[in-house]
This record gives structure tokens, sequence and C-alpha cells, in this order.
């Protein structure tokens, strides 16, 4: 059993992009420039957000961080999204999700230009994704994708089940395991809360991808001997045993189902760190994106 280790690998990636951002820097050319737009002041938001910032603060990047309070209008975040779409000297920017109820998610989403769209959220970028053409890929399945290259992970032929199907990992996930090249050429069900009899699906997977959000989910009676495991799932679990008063699990009862896998990613350490790391790189093609305009 290989643990898919998304903390070295996110490292690695770093330091790839670290290396090119100082050849544009003794040339004398732009360094990427990454904003992030946060609304209120949720915690796990804020961590995230933050951690982004500490990255491109690593890697050399310029970062903008733009707070805006929980009761900012509708209008007013729009506003927000035009400046930073007019804004030349930044390449992308991402809109922290979730939005507090007075906005429209999906109005704002469309409000970002999609050569700006490092998220990959925009319909223009997932409709070029669908289409396997160039573009921005979410930044959790580029982890994903980045993740099986770098292990050399067999997935032509092989059966995947995905178990999720939101349109931030599900859905592209189900897209890109059935595409052309590698990682992809396998064979793709996708399954989610109304597919029944789950189980008997998930025993006939090579690769399970499991982005449902239920602790321990996937036990090891579902799954067959030599299973590839990407388990993007991250719960808190209260546990007053515990020093913080919870402790955080994914999607995967990885203690049992570790034992019959041949890959797997840990939770935390897996695909979590993976999903920065593809950020930055998205910012990074977004920058020569902006060049070539």
């Amino acid at each position: 059993m290989t643990i898919l280790d998304g903390k070295k690998i996110s490292n690695d990636i770093k330091n790839e992009i670290a290396e090119e951002v100082q050849k544009m820097k003794a040339d004398g050319e732009k360094v990427p420039h990454l904003a992030a737009v946060i609304v209120g002041n949720d915690g796990p938001s804020m961590t995230y957000v933050n951690s982004k910032v500490r990255a491109c603060e690593r890697i050399g990047f310029e970062s903008t961080l733009v707070q805006l309070s929980y009761t900012t209008s509708e209008v007013e975040l729009l506003d927000t999204i035009q400046e930073l779409n007019e804004n030349d000297d930044i390449d992308g920017f991402i809109v922290q999700l979730p939005l507090p109820p007075q906005i429209n998610t999906e109005k704002i989403l469309l409000a970002v230009d999609a050569n700006k769209d490092v998220d990959g959220f925009h319909p223009t970028n997932f409709g070029k994704m669908a289409l396997d053409m160039s573009t921005f890929i979410p930044a959790t399945p580029f982890g994903i994708l980045e993740l099986l290259n770098r292990y050399k992970v067999e997935t032509k032929g092989k059966h995947t089940v995905v178990i999720g199907r939101s349109h931030i990992v599900g859905r592209p996930m189900s897209i890109l395991m059935g595409r052309k090249g590698f990682p992809g050429n396998s064979t793709v069900t996708l399954t989610h809360s109304h597919t029944k009899n789950i189980q008997e699906i998930t025993k006939q997977a090579d690769i399970i991808i499991t982005a449902l959000g239920v602790p321990e989910f996937l036990k090891a009676d579902m799954v067959k001997e030599g299973v590839v495991i990407i388990d993007v799932g991250i719960t808190r679990v209260p546990d007053a045993s515990k020093t913080k008063g919870y402790y955080i699990t994914g999607d995967v009862d990885f203690e049992n189902v570790s034992k019959k896998a041949s890959y797997i990613t840990p939770v935390p350490g897996g695909v979590g760190p993976m999903t920065i790391a593809m950020l930055l790189k998205n910012t990074l093609l977004a920058r020569e994106k902006h060049n070539r305009r």
C-alpha cells in the first residue's frame, strides 16, 4: 500500500513554481498576482484564504486579499468583481464560497472574467474542460490528476467510481477520468445520493474518488483488493477527548480500507494541500494568458 502524499507533492509543485518566479524576477518580468475576495468572517473560509495568501508569499507571487462584511450586498460584490476584472495587474482571482444568503452565487461566478477564473468555476472554463480544450481545471480535480500523474497510477482501461456529483469535484472528475490521455481513459460510473446498491458498484471499482462529506462512509467491505482510493471528504467530528474538541476525518474508513488499497490518500494531508498548489498553478497559467492577450 502506497500513501499518496499530497503534502509532499504540493510542496514539490510550490518549489517548482517558485523557481519559475525567480526566473521572471531575474528577467525583469511581471510576477503572477492572485487576488481573493471573502465576504464575512466564516472560520474555515478565513483559514483557507489566509493559507492561500501565505502560499503566495512563499513562492514569490503578489497577492491581494479583499475582505468584505457579511452584510455586503450583491451589487457591491459585483462592483468589486468588475474592478478586479478590469485591473490589468491582477492575473487571477477567486471569490471564496460559501457566500451569504443575500447574494446569488451563480450570478457572482458568471460575473468573473473567464480569463481570470483560476478556480475554474466559470461555465466557459467548465465547458472547455468538458470538450477537452485548454482551460483552467478546478483546483481540487486538478490536484487529484496531478497526484495520479506523479505517482504514475495507471488509469487506462480502469473502472473509476466517483461518489458525489458536486460541480466542484464529483462532476468534473467524472469528465476528466474519462477523457483521452493520462490520467484518464478509464470507464467512469458517477454515483450520488439516489444511487441504489452503491456497495455493488464500489466493489467493482479499480479507482474510487469520494467527495461526499460523510465521515468514514466507505468501509472495507465496499472495496476490492488493490483498489486506488482518493478521499476528498473532510469533516470535523466532535470529540471531547481531543484538545481542539474535534478530530478531522474523510469519507473513508482509512484504518481498514488502507489494508486492501494499493494507493490511498490520507485525511488530512492528501487532496487538501494539492488544492492550493494547483490554484497557484492556475494563477501561473493565467499570467501567461494575460500576457498573450
